[in-house]
């Protein structure tokens, strides 16, 4: 990242060039945001009658809020990635590579610039569950922990959506794989039911999904209805494990990034 920090006139230019596009296109934090107010609106309204969460004692609103928001995060995968082979199709990535920037410029600045957006979509999100009864019950500290926890999510997942882009730059493919991330990794967790009842080798899996780990430990940072006390370790710990899980993806996936990004003009 030192191309950054050396870089950094080229990054808050570009970074701007984004935000530019995505004010004239507003369609992109709808993206985001509609699949996650859809979630708040049809679990937390319409279904919090009739579901309920054994053994915790706590609102079935509360309990689905911090997976809503970690859905932001899966959401913003497909963003980026069609945005950045979007970028390669036109050519634009390829005129950027032969001016004088760090070679990490363009995907920082196209991250930060969707992280925007997520950010956005997190405040139209927790606008929706404000109004069908869901509260924070944290620390104002506990409360900015868990926003800053969702944000560094997003952040990880916008590298995944920069890899993918460069990988597949299709945009069908790209959607479709994007979709059945949004849906294979947001069921398979502890985002909208507890794990309790899956067989024991996929409750496990599901337990050590990122996603899991998050939305437990936005639960346990605002005070709301969490996960039943199973004495696994992303159960007992969710903050140092999605911490540790965040660090991991981000350590790998920029890099990762960076080299396929210096490859793709040969492609």
């Amino acid at each position: 990242m030192s191309s950054v920090l050396a870089h950094g006139g080229d990054v808050a230019a570009l970074t701007g060039r984004h935000l530019r596009h995505l004010r004239r296109t507003p369609e992109k934090i709808i993206g985001v945001a509609l699949t996650p107010v859809a979630m708040v609106v049809i679990l937390g309204y319409l279904f919090a009658t009739v579901v309920e969460v054994k053994n915790t004692g706590g609102s079935y609103r509360e309990y689905i809020m911090a997976g809503v928001f970690a859905q932001i995060g899966l959401s913003c995968i497909g963003i980026t990635a069609i945005g950045v082979a979007g970028d390669l199709e036109k050519g634009l990535i390829d005129r950027f590579r032969s001016l004088p920037m760090g070679r990490a410029t363009v995907l920082v600045s196209h991250t930060l610039a969707d992280l925007a957006a997520a950010a956005l979509s997190i405040v139209l999100v927790a606008l929706t569950g404000l109004a069908v009864g869901w509260r924070v019950h944290g620390s104002f500290a506990e409360n900015a922990a868990g926003f800053l926890l969702l944000l560094a999510f997003a952040y990880a997942m916008l590298w995944v959506g920069a890899l993918l882009g460069m990988m597949m730059r299709n945009l069908e493919a790209i959607s479709g794989v994007a979709a059945l991330l949004l849906v294979l990794f947001s069921f398979l967790s502890s985002s909208f039911m507890p794990l309790t009842g899956l067989p024991g080798w996929l409750q496990v899996l599901a337990e050590w999904n990122p996603v899991s780990a998050v939305s437990e430990a936005c639960r346990q940072l605002w005070g709301n209805t969490g996960a039943v006390a199973s004495g696994s370790i992303p159960v007992e710990h969710p903050v140092i494990v999605s911490l540790a899980s965040i660090g991991l993806l981000i350590a790998i996936l920029i890099p990762l990034s960076l080299r396929v990004y210096r490859t793709s003009a040969t492609r």
